[in-house]
Order: C-alpha cells, then structure tokens, then sequence
C-alpha cells in the first residue's frame, strides 16, 4: 500500500481545494465508483432529511462548509455529492441492502490508549481500517488554516478530514472507531463533529463538541492532551455519551459501545468488533505491550481474532487495515509514525512540536 502525503495552507476555501484538487485523480477512479457510495446518492439525494443536516452544519460550522466546498470544486465533483459522503454513517439504511453495502458499513478500527509509564511516554495506538478498494489510494495531510492550529491527519479520498486518527498542533490526538448504534437523527453530520474536535486546544474543549445534543450520529473518540497529560476515551452516540479518563491501565476498543452507561442500547455488534475486543483485551491482561509495544497487538494476525484486517479474513465486514498509527505525546508536543502494514513500518514520521 501506499500512503500520500499532502499539504494545504491558507482559509477554509483555500485549504479544502489544495485537499480537493490533490485527491482529485483517485476521487474519479475510485471514489465515485464505491458501491456504498453510490447508492447513498441514490437513496438520499435531494432529501429532506440531508437538507436539515445541511442546514444544522451550516449554522454551526460555517468554515467546515467552506472547507468541503473547495474540497468539491477541487475534487470536480457536486458539493451536494460531497456532503453526501461526509455523512455516510449517519442514514439509515433498509435491510435488503447489498451483502457489499451491509459488509462495509462499519469501519473496522481498533485503538489503544496506554497511559505514560516511567520508561515511556503516554501513546494514542490505531489501526485505520476501510474499505479494501481504498488500499493504496489514501492520504496523509498537514493543514494550516488560517486562524487555527493546524493538524496531520490521515484521509479517505473524498470526505472531509478528522474522522479517521490525527494530531492537531495544539498537542491533541484523536482516533476514531466506527459504531453502529441505532438512535440517529437529522443533525449535525459525525465527521464534521470530528472536524471540530481538530480545532480544540483541551480535552474539555473537544468533549464540549462531543456533549452537542445537535449531532446527527456518533463515533467513539480516543484523546490525549500532551500539555494536559489527559488520556480520554469518549463513546458518543447521537442520544449520550459516556467518558473514561485512562489513567492508569492501558485500553482497548473496537466498534461498539461497551462502557456501562451506553452498552445496552440498541447497537449492531459485528462478528469482528466483538472478536477485535475480546482478542486486545487478551492481548493487554497477558502483557504484550511489554514485549512489543502497541504494534504486537495492532499487527496480531491470529486468524480466528485477526486485530491487523487483511484480504482474506473471513469475518462480516469487507475492510482491510488501510494504516497503523502510533502517536506518542509528551511535555515537548507529539512524535507519530504512520505504519503502512508491517513490512513497511514508518512510512510517514514527524515529531510535532506544540504551535506557539
């Protein structure tokens, strides 16, 4: 695989068609042609529903639109069609959808959260899992716009950034984790949710975004605050959320809830989230931080519990791990490596020091 690197600068518009004109290729030839996709324009295109969420994200995020406007005009497509893929995952689908469809909706991500020991420092581990046709076609941007911080973040081709694992220039880490729980509602779209969390300066800043009872969907979100030492874990469907503060015993989560408050509502839980947690979790009570650091458990490959998602796993869902990312935050700002599978370990390297 192989993962492209991209840097935009400048306002919201400027940025999203720097983004937008650099993904433009791999939009046309991919993108366009993802079944899910594609039958997403289909069911919901010029919906009443869409254009209250529309509306919502105008309200509140005004720049975010600007930003997926330039990305539209820079990838050639409909920022109708744009937006439209920025809000996959937050329309319900029917039950006679595809096997393809039904099969890749979750992403199949898996992160930890290990809080600082004496020997190292805190870390913020993700495996970024997607749709296999988006092997080899996905990027790694650095973003400065105007009047903000600034982030690294890896993207799907097509939809705005966030919702994937990144690092702001403010010192916060967030990685996402795909849920599938079954309260969503005409709101605010999850990824611009995720957006705005990378203009967050504090963990208590992003959980004010993530408390919005105006949120179409929901995600799970693991932070870190390098210059708060705070590691934070936040399961934030539409209707709650729950927040765990990692302070001492490292963490695992695939896709589903599984913190008390949240873990009985109604959710879909697929073979391969139930088989990822229950296999990390094994991973974390055996000590296997201690003989390989994150990547033992993110690269296991166990084919009953495959953590590291491959073409030929034979679970539910159809996605393959796209990247592994390894953010370690300290007093200094953040160093992250971005794996492209194990035999091509640091492909993308920085060491990020806090913005002034």
């Amino acid at each position: 695989m192989t993962i492209r690197k991209i840097t935009a600068s400048g306002d919201a518009y400027g940025v999203g068609r720097t983004i937008g004109e650099a993904i433009a290729e791999t939009v046309q030839n991919v993108t366009v042609h993802v079944e899910e996709l594609v039958a997403l324009e289909q069911r919901w295109k010029g919906s009443d529903y869409v254009g209250q969420m529309l509306a919502a994200t105008r309200q509140s995020y005004p720049a975010y639109i600007h930003e997926l406007q330039g990305m539209a005009d820079g990838m050639g497509v409909t920022f109708e069609r744009a937006f439209l893929w920025s809000c996959r995952g937050d329309l319900r689908w029917p039950d006679n959808s595809s096997p393809e469809i039904a099969a890749g909706l979750g992403e199949s991500c898996t992160t930890l959260i290990i809080p600082a020991t004496p020997d190292q420092p805190a870390t913020i581990a993700h495996n970024e899992d997607g749709y296999e046709k988006f092997a080899d076609y996905c990027f790694w941007i650095s973003v400065k716009p105007d009047g903000c911080p600034g982030f690294d973040s890896f993207i799907y081709p097509g939809m705005i950034p966030g919702h994937t694992m990144a690092v702001n220039h403010a010192g916060i880490v967030q990685t996402i984790n795909d849920i599938t729980v079954h309260d969503l509602k005409p709101g605010i779209p999850r990824h611009f949710i995720c957006r705005a969390v990378l203009d967050c300066t504090s963990v208590d800043a992003a959980i004010d975004v993530l408390k919005r009872t105006d949120r179409a969907g929901g995600f799970h979100h693991n932070l870190g605050s390098t210059t708060e030492g705070r590691l934070v874990s936040v399961e934030a469907p539409a209707s709650g959320y729950a927040i765990k503060e990692v302070t001492d015993t490292p963490s695992a989560h695939a896709n589903h809830l599984v913190s008390p408050e949240l873990k009985n509502k109604e959710q879909t839980i697929s073979q391969s989230t139930s088989a990822r947690q229950s296999r990390a979790d094994e991973l974390l009570a055996q000590g296997a931080l201690a003989e390989g650091g994150p990547t033992r458990i993110l690269f296991e490959s166990n084919p009953a519990q495959e953590i590291l998602r491959t073409p030929d796993d034979a679970s539910d869902d159809t996605n393959v791990t796209l990247a592994t990312g390894i953010f370690q935050l300290s007093k200094d700002g953040v160093s992250y490596a971005i794996h492209d599978g194990p035999d091509k370990q640091n492909a993308i390297q920085a060491d990020l020091p806090l913005a002034d």
